[in-house]
């Protein structure tokens, strides 16, 4: 049995519909357990699947909680996993699979691979992600036997996770009768959980499988990343989140001396961008939750630090202008 997990907040009715009806399109003719995670959504997603007529293969099931973010409603998911599931898929609730997505991820696993991923459409992007990205070449990794379309990863996923992330969630199916423990980090609401959750499969040795075809479709919807605009508060959260991400991973792997640079550079960068953000934020007008300014400080005392250079590198730009 296939199990997909569903994490649901929309404000807008009718997203989640067609979500589930891709999943009922499925090709596979396995037992499909979806469970769909109601993480306190303004439109219920029980008023969403009244009209929806759903086959006997398919189970559906609803579970409500408090507003706890993706990651905590995937982790509900999880830890509500029935025993006789195989494999666990992503789904998001403004997403869609093309109809031949699990059989090509039950394909790959069932030749013992442990991590499943495929190409996919952005929003509103006629250009898959694979191709927009280019930071992965397909002709590096190993063609899995019998499917022209599937190929073994070939490389170091820690480091293509930190330099170039190409792993979408709502492609990822992985066996998780052989890692039924692994977790998202709750904490991180806005950025980062994901990529942490990838990496514990890599720290552990998993065996990286992916689809060079696009086979999910990128919706529009509640979303942390398209939502978190310049001057806006969900941005700053969203910084945040990336540089608490970015300086746990070491935390959950050993890291090369050149990814220690990387990350580095990047952490820097994070800083530069959150002060940046806060006086867009500030300048509009708007007051700041004083909690995010401690939590910022609590969790990252440097950032004050990059205030200076920050400072430094405007009042040089406005000097060049000026000559």
């Amino acid at each position: 049995m296939i199990t997909t997990i569903i994490p649901y907040y929309q404000r807008k009715p009718g997203i989640l519909g067609r979500a589930v009806r891709s999943v009922i399109k499925q090709s596979l003719p396995e037992r499909i357990d979806l469970i769909i995670v109601d993480d306190e959504s303004p439109v219920p997603a029980g008023n969403e699947l009244q009209e929806i007529d759903v086959p006997d293969r398919i189970s559906v099931r609803v579970i409500r909680q408090l507003c706890g973010g993706p990651g905590a409603a995937r982790n509900a998911g999880l830890d509500n996993t029935s025993e006789e599931t195989r494999y666990v898929a992503f789904l998001d609730s403004d997403d869609e699979w093309t109809e031949d997505h699990l059989e090509n991820a039950v394909i790959a696993l069932d030749h013992g691979y442990d991590f499943y991923f495929a190409d996919f459409y952005q929003l509103h992007q006629t250009v898959s992600a694979f191709a927009r990205a280019g930071r992965i070449d397909v002709a590096k990794h190993e063609r899995v036997r019998g499917a022209q379309h599937l190929f073994a990863y070939a490389g170091d996923m820690v480091n293509q996770i930190i330099t170039g992330n190409i792993i979408g969630t709502s492609t990822v199916v992985f066996n998780f009768r052989k890692f039924p423990e692994i977790r998202f980090r709750e904490h991180l609401r806005f950025a980062g959980e994901d990529y942490l959750f990838w990496m514990e499969f890599a720290r552990r040795g998993a065996r990286f499988v992916f689809s060079s075809r696009p086979e999910a479709i990128y919706g529009a919807g509640v979303n942390v990343y398209s939502g978190a605009r310049f001057g806006s508060l969900e941005l700053l959260r969203r910084i945040q989140n990336e540089l608490e991400y970015r300086k746990a991973t070491d935390e959950v792997v050993a890291l090369t001396e050149a990814q220690k640079k990387f990350l580095k550079t990047k952490i820097a960068e994070l800083r530069e961008n959150f002060l940046r953000a806060l006086f867009q934020y500030v300048v509009g007008a708007k007051k700041v939750p004083a909690s995010l300014i401690l939590l910022q400080l609590r969790q990252d005392p440097a950032t004050m630090f990059a205030l200076p250079k920050l400072i430094g590198r405007v009042a040089t730009r406005l000097w060049r202008q000026k000559g």
